[in-house]
């Protein structure tokens, strides 16, 4: 609805944000978020969060407004790939998102603990809830679109991004394996269970160019991918190759530095 609040307690209408007939959880009073798109993975260790921030950061360079909220609570990697080194500042009933150099918003539950390497050893309703606080608690103010850095796999944190986010749709993230089959199936199968759209595929480590000859080496070997896409009806695929200097970005905190043809294309089409 145009005059959505996202308070569906509050709310008689019968529209699309009932998914399942479980409200969604409201946006905090001052804020406003346009779109949310979440990026999802069947497995860890494909590149979810170094895609998320490229793609966060492809948006901020096309003007718009633009927010990362980190779900991923148990692996949180937002923080240290924007380089942000501040703590998340709240007054017991609000908490303010922390700006990254180029002014995207973020939220992490790294930016709310007293060390980094502090292992976050909680249990799936905690871990809920606080995804839950991320989104309602936290002033985003007015957001053009907010990326959702999801936790790997269709457990109880990924579940609950779905049914209490208003998600516009998924980005999938994979590698180029034998595997890609099957992980993307279950994103996409858990996406139509829960009546969210997948926008996209991202195929990360896709291959390795070499800086001399130019030609394209592919480590893992040439994936399925575009014949999965098309027997799911997904158009839009991207193919990122394996680069030192994006995993040198994400090290040092200066991922909005680096620039990816891939995700500046994809964000595009996306917005």
């Amino acid at each position: 609805m145009p005059d959505c609040n996202r308070d569906c307690n509050s709310c008689g209408k019968d529209c699309s944000e009932r998914e399942g007939g479980i409200p969604k959880t409201p946006l905090n009073a001052d804020s406003h978020v346009g779109k949310v798109i979440g990026v999802v993975s069947g497995k860890g260790g494909v590149g979810k969060s170094s895609v998320t921030s490229m793609l966060a950061v492809a948006a901020a360079r096309q003007g718009k407004k633009v927010a990362v909220l980190d779900a991923d609570i148990t692996g949180p990697s937002i923080p240290k790939t924007f380089g942000i080194k501040n703590h998340a500042m709240g007054n017991g009933e609000v908490i303010m998102p922390e700006l990254t150099k180029g002014g995207i918003k973020a939220m992490s539950v790294n930016l709310l603990l007293e060390n980094e390497t502090e292992p976050v050893v909680w249990r799936g309703p905690i871990l809920s809830n606080v995804v839950q606080q991320f989104w309602g608690d936290v002033v985003w103010g007015d957001i053009d679109v907010m990326f959702v850095d999801m936790p790997p796999g269709t457990g109880d944190v990924a579940l609950t991004v779905y049914q209490s986010l208003p998600i516009d749709g998924i980005i999938i993230v994979t590698s180029p394996q034998d595997l890609v089959s099957m992980i993307v199936e279950k994103a996409v199968n858990m996406a139509e269970m829960m009546n969210v759209p997948v926008l996209g595929i991202v195929e990360n480590m896709s291959y390795f160019q070499c800086p001399d000859c130019g030609n394209k080496h592919y480590i893992f070997g040439e994936s399925n991918l575009d014949e999965v896409a098309s027997a799911r009806g997904i158009q839009l695929i991207t193919r990122l190759p394996m680069d030192p200097a994006l995993a040198r970005a994400c090290d040092e905190g200066t991922i909005e530095d680096y620039a990816s043809e891939g995700m500046e294309t994809m964000a595009k089409a996306l917005l």
